[in-house]
């Protein structure tokens, strides 16, 4: 038989990260990016980036309601997040390819440091203004053709790896 949300007993937990989405504007991926946050026990959200739209009813569709419950913060500034960023995380990490990426597989994350894990936008990752503020880079090994997945899978990947670390 089938389970339902009524009739689950997963031991719920919050883990000190924030999920910080960099200009991300689908709205389907925000409202992802709300119920991977949710599965996963992340204690807050911040969206940002001067494309951002914020709509209730579209999201709702992939986030099932967990936008009305899980706390977020919208930033919508480059320069109000970077400040944001520095004034209240220990360890940022960046989910993005770059020349000093660390394979997900490798990386140590410290558990005991208040953490923000930043997502780019669907097209261009993590922005230039806020991608220097990232201590580390992480990657997830791909073996296709393609050199990247939609941003919320990539999360999906990170948040659950991290989950079973804590």
């Amino acid at each position: 038989m089938q389970l339902h949300h009524n009739n689950t007993y997963f031991e719920q937990k919050t883990f000190p990260i924030t999920v910080i989405c960099d200009g991300i504007y689908f709205q389907e991926n925000i409202g992802s990016v709300f119920r991977l946050c949710d599965a996963f026990g992340v204690k807050k959200i911040i969206l940002s980036g001067k494309n951002l739209v914020f709509s209730e009813r579209k999201i709702n569709k992939t986030s099932r309601s967990t936008h009305r419950h899980l706390p977020y913060e919208i930033i919508l500034d480059k320069e109000d997040l970077i400040q944001y960023i520095k004034k209240n995380y220990e360890q940022v990490i960046g989910i993005e390819i770059t020349k000093n990426s660390i394979s997900l597989h490798e990386f140590q994350f410290d558990f005991t440091k208040e953490t923000a894990i930043i997502i780019g936008s669907e097209v261009f990752g993590i922005s230039k203004e806020i991608l220097p503020y990232c201590e580390s880079t992480v990657h997830i090994p791909m073996y296709g053709k393609n050199s990247s997945m939609n941003v919320t899978h990539a999360l999906s990947i990170v948040l659950y790896c991290l989950s079973q670390k804590f």
